[in-house]
């Protein structure tokens, strides 16, 4: 199948090379000519523009957007407005919120352009692992773009099934769903994200209690020096609380047991925040979601062990670079 990227960044790229190992045909467009040039030599056709990208592509056309959410994405969804025709499709993949989703479906409808919302989880291990999509829109758009969720997705794999589970499995079960109308798939992200700040900030308070344990605040027989590398990789192994964040925050300390390399001051990159916020408008508790949204918030005045922590995870899992260098992108992934 044909598919248009746009957007070659971390996960834009490394998404359009798990397509073309697939299979599929990839017109590519980012603003840096040189990741374009870079994906053409590896067998993308590269487009100079958005019109030029239009162009290149076959009908029914499909467009991948892998951008930040916010401008961007919106002036990227305005111009394809204009350039698109009846029965096209366009995908944001971003962490768009979801409410703009629903804004935007309702601007292409008058055209015949489809809206796909894919809510894409799997940071730069993606190319490798497989990505997990959570998908709003349309079900006929839904459904003919199913080979490129399915080659995108880590498959059924060896991971067991789920005790009840029987039959053929379902695309939930190889990695992608359909959520639901325009807008449900991003929703669903956001939580997911949400409840992500959750757990990391567990980790991260945890191992702050262990390291603080030879705190001379204490008394004398009751100080511990604890080797949290060789603690995490005995929880990687067998403990109810094992996960591939602890796998991150295993592979962080084994490399610098101090993390001294990561500065602490922790960014939210905004679906915790929606996610409180749809909790309010739905007056549902999240005690544990917004107390780790606020932690972040404190982070960038005072940071501790615990936000390093968390600097760690999220630099193991997206790349994300918080006056850190400390973990190697490209070494190899530990496994969950």
């Amino acid at each position: 199948m044909q598919i248009a990227m746009v957007g070659l960044g971390r996960m834009g790229g490394a998404m359009t090379r798990r397509l073309m190992a697939a299979g599929h045909d990839c017109v590519v467009y980012a603003l840096d000519a040189k990741a374009r040039d870079i994906l053409a030599s590896e067998g993308a056709t590269a487009a100079v523009s958005l019109t030029d990208l239009v162009e290149k592509l076959q009908k029914p056309r499909a467009v991948w957007l892998m951008l930040p959410a916010g401008q961007a994405t919106e002036d990227t969804v305005q111009q394809l407005r204009d350039l698109l025709a009846p029965g096209d499709a366009i995908i944001d993949g971003g962490n768009s919120f979801y409410k703009d989703d629903i804004r935007r479906a309702k601007a292409l409808a008058d055209k015949g352009v489809a809206y796909v919302d894919c809510g894409t989880s799997g940071g730069i291990w993606g190319l490798d692992r497989g990505y997990s999509m959570m998908i709003g829109g349309p079900p006929e758009a839904v459904a003919r773009l199913d080979p490129i969720f399915a080659a995108l997705a880590p498959g059924f794999g060896h991971i067991p099934r789920t005790p009840g589970r029987d039959g053929q499995p379902s695309t939930a079960e190889r990695g992608y769903i359909h959520a639901g109308p325009t807008g449900a798939g991003h929703f669903v992200k956001m939580v997911h994200n949400g409840i992500e700040y959750g757990l990391m900030q567990a980790y991260a308070e945890g191992f702050n209690i262990l390291r603080n344990k030879n705190s001379e605040d204490l008394p004398e027989d009751e100080r511990y020096t604890l080797n949290l590398a060789e603690i995490a990789e005995v929880w990687r192994r067998g403990s109810v609380i094992a996960s591939w964040l602890l796998d991150l925050g295993a592979a962080a300390l084994v490399k610098d047991g101090q993390l001294s390399d990561y500065s602490g001051y922790v960014q939210d990159s905004g679906e915790g925040r929606w996610t409180v916020e749809a909790a309010i408008e739905e007056a549902a508790p999240v005690d544990v979601l917004s107390t780790a949204l606020y932690a972040r918030f404190r982070s960038r005045k005072d940071h501790t062990f615990a936000e390093r922590m968390l600097s760690a995870m999220r630099f193991g899992f997206g790349g994300h670079i918080e006056g850190a260098e400390a973990i190697d992108p490209m070494s190899p992934s530990p496994q969950p």
